[in-house]
């Protein structure tokens, strides 16, 4: 005859905590906590499996789970079966991780790409398991062992072979800079402003009443351009480390952006900082065509020369970024967010007011577009 089973005596603070728990929301917790009490008033097993409408065996899970672990056992554990861990249990995580930085056409697969379904596979074909499991036995398994399983995403590198190098010079050469007060340091770039194409943006917008970007279509008889092309100067102030970059400068152009009117607008840039009280100017763009063309660099050059001569301006040290690493350029973004915030849903702007809105925007005076000098 089985001898009947009861939890162990309860201690003060057990039998408050579990009384406690009759109040709580969880069927699990609420139902363990009544069996738990039951059995402490030396109720059996039978008794209290009837009285609360379950299955005598959750009642001696029930007991056996306080003998053991405590009030941790009013926790509900996992349902997970326990074969996942069985199945799988003695591959080595560094196992996985090397397998999957592995393309599988190392395993003679006819693809690049891992799929839950391709790593059973191979797990069978190395010896790790017996049998193919399922995709949902590898998805467990590398959850348990701490591999993240993501999407694939879309990443940009820059083709340039010294990236690094020119990356640290960039930081070390604005953390100099910063430190310096005749010292300007401004992010060069230029862009062109759409009269018709629409940015991708978010919103809000009632159900009723949502927000639409109506396409406008060029006519023969628009007599204005249908982009702007514009010059801008992100200034950067304060220390490297928390630096504030708030203040832009603009200049729109007639035409595109060449080598004659990038030397006209570094002229501007350096008439009005000349103003500012500086003295050099650490000049950091990328490698377009207008900017590394020998008539600017010819321009600059001399430009130095004539300053270091008359003891008076503003000098110039241009730096070129890596090759297509435009996320070095904090001025990129503004571009994308000033696109987004001057846009006009359902109308065409004319060139002067698109001009004006992006000026307003970023908060500088809409100075006289730059042109291309007289032959």
């Amino acid at each position: 005859m089985r001898q009947p089973i009861f939890v162990r005596p309860l201690a003060e603070d057990e039998r408050k905590l579990i009384e406690a728990r009759l109040r709580s929301s969880d069927a699990f917790v609420f139902r363990r906590s009544q069996i738990l009490l039951a059995s402490a008033r030396l109720e059996r097993v039978p008794s209290i499996a009837s009285a609360l409408s379950c299955d005598e065996q959750t009642v001696r899970n029930a007991i056996h789970a306080f003998n053991q672990h405590g009030v941790e056992a009013l926790r509900a554990g996992s349902h997970r079966p326990h074969r996942l861990r069985t199945v799988l249990g003695e591959i080595d995580a560094d196992i996985f991780k090397a397998l999957l930085h592995r393309p599988p056409r190392d395993f003679g697969k006819k693809t690049s790409l891992w799929t839950l379904d391709l790593v059973a596979v191979v797990c069978v074909e190395q010896g790790w398991t017996a049998v193919r499991v399922s995709a949902e036995t590898i998805r467990q398994t590398l959850k348990r062992l701490g591999i993240n399983w993501k999407r694939a995403k879309h990443w940009i590198t820059s083709p340039d072979p010294s990236y690094l190098i020119k990356k640290n010079a960039r930081d070390r050469l604005i953390a100099w800079a910063s430190q310096q007060s005749g010292w300007a340091i401004g992010f060069l770039d230029e862009v062109w402003w759409s009269r018709f194409a629409l940015p991708r943006l978010h919103a809000w917008q009632s159900e009723d009443q949502p927000v639409h970007l109506e396409e406008q279509t060029w006519k023969k008889d628009d007599p204005d351009p249908k982009a702007l092309a514009c010059y801008g100067v992100l200034w950067q102030e304060g220390p490297s480390d928390d630096p504030a970059r708030d203040e832009m400068w603009l200049r729109f152009v007639t035409g595109r952006p060449v080598s004659d009117i990038t030397t006209q607008f570094l002229g501007w840039c350096c008439t009005q900082l000349q103003q500012q009280g500086k003295s050099a100017w650490l000049l950091i763009w990328d490698n377009a065509s207008w900017h590394v063309s020998k008539q600017v660099r010819t321009w600059i050059r001399e430009h130095n020369q004539r300053i270091k001569q008359e003891n008076k301006g503003v000098r110039i040290l241009p730096f070129f970024l890596p090759t297509k690493s435009p996320w070095l350029n904090p001025i990129e973004p503004k571009w994308v967010h000033g696109k987004r915030a001057v846009v006009e849903p359902h109308a065409l702007l004319s060139a002067q007011q698109l001009a004006e809105r992006v000026c307003a925007y970023f908060r500088c005076p809409h100075e006289t577009h730059l042109t291309l000098a007289a032959a």
